[in-house]
């Protein structure tokens, strides 16, 4: 196998891997930023909707996310709400998949800058944007055209199990978590995702362009 076809694989396949990189870091940011929620509190009206408070909304909310940051509790406690058994396992699964993307996107976030400022292939940058971009625009898509289904889909391909699909009687916290709040996120992962694509798509011919 010659030089230029190892090259070429091997930039595919860390074009496959920061692609895994950029959308859990995106995934990552949507997470910690607490003032998504806050927002859509008055936007969508939830402490109208669910009959409780805008402040105890706010302090179960932060308390989940205290729950599925790095560093956070072993043990999700809603200040106020009660919790099934069922629903305490949905969240130990949704943790594990958080803090996997977490910690995916902050050292896989610090390899893709290492590799832009010390490794001269560039091809992986431009690699990347395609295959990023691709799975960005199919998941916009399926939101736009039916986001229910699409919220559907994204639950059965990362849980074995339904408990996902909560009862407001023995989870009240699904009252204060509508499926538009997720909805908003998904946009916000996929905003993430392109600036992050058309970053690299300028670095990619700022290189190109250099080196000739």
């Amino acid at each position: 196998m010659n030089e230029k076809i190892k090259s070429g694989i091997l930039n595919i396949l860390f074009a496959v891997v920061c692609t895994a990189v950029i959308i859990s870091l995106a995934v990552s940011i949507t997470v910690w930023c607490r003032p998504i929620y806050y927002f859509d509190l008055g936007y969508l009206g939830i402490p109208e909707r669910s009959g409780i408070a805008e402040e105890i909304c706010r302090l179960n909310y932060d308390a989940l996310i205290d729950y599925n940051v790095i560093g956070g509790p072993d043990e999700l406690q809603f200040p106020t709400l009660a919790m099934s058994e069922t629903g305490r396992i949905h969240f130990e699964e949704v943790k594990d998949i958080f803090i996997t993307m977490q910690w995916t996107g902050i050292i896989g976030g610090a390899l893709i800058i290492l590799a832009i400022f010390k490794w001269k292939e560039s091809k992986w940058l431009h690699y990347t944007v395609f295959t990023t971009v691709g799975i960005a625009a199919a998941v916009l898509a399926a939101v736009i055209i039916d986001w229910q289904w699409a919220f559907t889909t994204m639950h059965k391909i990362f849980f074995n199990n339904d408990y996902w699909i909560f009862s407001a009687k023995t989870d009240p916290v699904i009252k204060i978590l509508p499926d538009e709040f997720f909805m908003h996120c998904g946009l916000v992962i996929i905003l993430l995702v392109v600036l992050a694509m058309a970053a690299f798509e300028i670095i990619y011919r700022k290189r190109r362009k250099h080196n000739g």
